[in-house]
């Protein structure tokens, strides 16, 4: 049996924060750097790269970094600042990257507290709109919610395992879902990756 696209859509969201420089190599990196958006030309300007991180407040440490070589910074860390003097101690509360360096934040990673991942949101076509987003639950994903027809509504769901493999894929095909109310009718069963079952309501 075929192997199903999501597996890609997994692979994608796993691999992109973790490093960074993992999602493209350097060869596609020399090769969109082109389309970066355009260095500030006032000192002290800052070029919208629509992150979504937030980095405002006095409890907030940003750390930036290029991981293409371009001297332009594709990913943003930012650190809380917890705790009581002496013992202060730096949270990573969110890290967002440019995977295909064109200047716009493409996916996000939050993290609770302790420093685990909790939800990631990613946009996976480059179209400047989030299209996957990535629930996590003590540091595992358990659920990712996808849209894949880019009209800004979720229509597949896929559950994870504890071992982050795919369990089961929910569709909605018909598009009768809404923001508070999810009617799938496609149901796609895995088994080690691979998918054994599908059912169908017509």
């Amino acid at each position: 049996m075929r192997r199903s696209p999501l597996l890609a859509i997994t692979a994608l969201a796993m691999l992109c924060l973790a490093p960074v420089s993992a999602c493209g190599g350097n060869n596609q990196r020399r090769s969109t750097a082109r389309r970066r958006a355009a260095p500030p030309t006032t000192p002290g300007e800052r070029v919208d790269d629509r992150g979504r991180c937030e980095t405002e407040g006095t409890d907030r440490e940003v750390s930036e970094y290029d991981t293409s070589g371009d001297e332009i910074p594709d990913v943003r860390r930012v650190f809380r600042r917890a705790g009581d003097p002496p013992l202060i101690r730096l949270v990573l509360t969110c890290r967002e990257a440019d995977l295909n360096g064109d200047g716009t934040k493409d996916v996000v990673r939050h993290y609770n507290d302790e420093g685990r991942p909790i939800r990631e949101e990613a946009d996976r076509n480059f179209d400047g709109q989030i299209d996957t987003i990535t629930f996590f639950q003590d540091g595992r994903i358990v659920r990712q919610e996808v849209d894949e027809n880019a009209d800004g509504r979720v229509d597949m769901k896929v559950f994870f395992d504890d071992n982050a493999q795919p369990l089961r894929a929910e569709r909605d095909l018909a598009g009768r879902s809404t923001p508070t109310q999810w009617h799938p009718d496609r149901w796609e069963y895995f088994e080690r990756g691979r998918m054994v079952r599908m059912g169908t309501d017509i």
